[in-house]
């Protein structure tokens, strides 16, 4: 199964995390498919940038998003409105 999920990045004290689109078998910093955008839980406003497009041709695909992720495509939605 494909996952759309976040892929952690940055150091110990300092997450930085991509939106990719994995196979749900491989490690959470493993091989992906393709990157759709970023997000940084430490930034107060606009804390990420996701390609809506990209994330809808991959769930019309049958791939699944996280909660997370799935919470993050519904924020943008509704930015772009």
């Amino acid at each position: 199964m494909v996952k759309i999920r976040l892929r952690r990045e940055g150091t110990k004290d300092r997450p930085y995390y991509r939106i990719v689109v994995a196979d749900s078998r491989a490690r959470r910093e493993g091989a992906f498919i393709e990157q759709l955008g970023t997000y940084d839980p430490l930034l107060d406003k606009s804390n990420f940038k996701i390609d809506l497009a990209k994330a809808d041709e991959w769930i019309g695909k049958g791939a699944q998003p996280s909660e997370t992720v799935k919470s993050l495509i519904k924020k943008a939605r509704q930015a772009s409105a």
